[in-house]
């Protein structure tokens, strides 16, 4: 059997040879046709083999949301390098960690952000720096290309290759580096054009951060294989969110909840033309009930998704006919290329209904974390199921509910104890304005259900008073034993809450 290409450098100059002349990224007013994005391509290609960059080698991009972010993407494929795409809310220090991890041979940024990471280029062993406009010390993109012809000869790397080097959040300490294979982003693309049927002329707004993974293959490089045109923001904005979707024609966008709410929130909502919006996708948490009605009486469906970066990223889909009728629920376990399963502590497969780690196996899983075998090994076992670390309900029908993260459980005198259970019900107290649940060491109980809270401007608040309006709606033993108030909960660069701070600033035995 013939194996078609999968290298992501292939699709693009597929792409440009069928529809040379169709529109493929319109970012600030100015549109790039699919030849004129495969020329830039191709000339960055050229020019990072005349800098050295070998096949295996690879090269960054730290910067807001920009046409170069793709053509670097592909470039690096046409190289037969590995793109490393960099979050830019992250301090100097966390990305001269990612780089030096990395290895990054090639970095590419704006110049704003170029500026950030100076002071740690060359402790992170970065050989080349080149600024999307000039920067001191730095050589400029555009200077670069013009005079570069493009490459003659791109190189094809195989499926199994590693074609992005993606850093996760780091919620539990250090980020660690999942490699995504050209293979992955393929069948995760075939996964989401056969649920969310993408289209030929569809218009695809996209706003949601490319550094991450949702941003970057939910709907953009699905829109990009498919021949679509998309329309790109530096940023999202929800008034100009909808300003371009009115004047794009805009059918489709991905972004997270609260984007969808800002949205819903700013006055021109009510009169945007939203007619040409086929389906809005949402992922990040289920979309909530109100923005379902809000949105639908503006005639626009959602369809969601749920996944993690080391299933690039598609896991669970919920269609567009589910999302009303299946509220809170992820997804469907099954995809049409891969499969989901719901597993006890053991790895043994739990009956309907019942909890259990979500585990995923399919072509889209990660090759594993970068120079980190001891953490792949942790979470894909033998048989190649993928452990997410969520722990998830199926109903009946194979619809998976995310309850819990598995190292947030908290176990305390043998019962099982779900953090997200009790930090919903203490979100209702009013002195409540954030709230993290965890473990901590008891004697007696091994672990204590702890509320870590910061409070309400103004408000005090008692564990007394917690554990009383907690235990009309929780168990005994998941009323919380152990109060600790914080200015604020402490979070990463991507907002989520680091649990594992908390552990180590209120780590001391209780008793009783």
């Amino acid at each position: 059997m013939i194996t078609p290409p999968t290298d992501l450098g292939s699709w693009i100059a597929r792409r440009a040879a069928s529809g040379p002349d169709r529109p493929a990224i319109t970012f600030d007013g100015q549109t790039l046709t699919y030849g004129a994005l495969l020329e830039r391509v191709d000339r960055l290609a050229a020019e990072l083999v005349a800098g050295g960059v070998r096949p295996g080698d690879r090269v960054g991009y730290l910067g807001l949301n920009h046409p170069d972010f793709l053509v670097t993407l592909f470039a690096a494929s046409r190289a037969g390098a590995v793109f490393v795409p960099l979050n830019f809310r992250l301090t100097a220090a966390e990305l001269g960690y990612i780089l030096g991890d990395a290895g990054v041979h090639t970095l590419i940024a704006d110049a704003d952000r170029a500026e950030i990471v100076d002071p740690v280029l060359a402790e992170s062993g970065v050989g080349r720096s080149i600024s999307l406009t000039a920067h001191p010390g730095w050589e400029v993109l555009d200077e670069l290309l013009a005079a570069r012809e493009p490459i003659a000869e791109p190189r094809h790397p195989e499926a199994d290759d590693v074609a992005v080097i993606m850093y996760t959040s780091g919620t539990t300490g250090r980020p660690k580096g999942a490699m995504l294979t050209h293979g992955n982003l393929f069948w995760n693309n075939v996964n989401a054009l056969l649920s969310f049927d993408t289209l030929h002329d569809d218009v695809s707004l996209v706003c949601a951060p490319l550094f991450h993974i949702g941003g970057l293959n939910v709907t953009t490089l699905v829109s990009l294989q498919k021949g679509a045109h998309l329309v790109l923001m530096a940023a999202f904005d929800p008034a100009q969110a909808l300003a371009l979707i009115a004047e794009y024609k805009v059918t489709t966008m991905f972004g997270v909840p609260a984007m969808y709410l800002f949205m819903a929130q700013v006055p021109q909502f009510a009169t945007t033309d939203l007619s040409s919006v086929r389906t809005f996708i949402c992922g990040g948490a289920p979309v909530p009930e109100a923005l379902i009605t809000r949105y639908g009486e503006r005639g626009v469906p959602f369809a969601q998704g749920y996944g993690l970066t080391e299933t690039a990223p598609l896991a669970l889909v919920l269609s567009t006919d589910d999302v009303a009728t299946r509220i809170g629920a992820a997804g469907h376990k099954v995809l049409p290329l891969s499969d989901v399963r719901l597993v006890d502590l053991d790895n043994n497969p739990v009956p309907e209904g019942e909890r259990g780690e979500i585990c995923v196996r399919g072509p889209q899983v990660m090759k594993g974390y970068w120079n980190n075998k001891a953490a792949t090994d942790a979470v894909i076992d033998a048989e190649g199921w993928f452990h997410t670390g969520d722990i998830g309900q199926a109903d009946r029908d194979g619809f998976v509910y995310v309850v819990d993260r598995v190292k947030d459980m908290v176990i305390t005198g043998g019962e099982n104890v779900y953090p997200a259970e009790v930090e919903n019900v203490l979100y209702r107290h009013p002195a409540v304005a954030e709230v993290a649940v965890l473990g901590l060491p008891h004697e007696k109980w091994g672990e204590a259900v702890t509320a870590v809270v910061a409070t309400q401007p103004g408000a005090s608040l008692t564990l007394d008073e917690l554990r009383e309006f907690a235990r009309g709606d929780l168990a005994g033993y998941k009323v919380p034993l152990r109060l600790e108030l914080v200015d604020a909960l402490p979070r990463n660069a991507s907002g989520k809450v680091l649990k594992y701070r908390l552990r180590e600033q209120f780590a001391e035995v209780a008793e009783g």
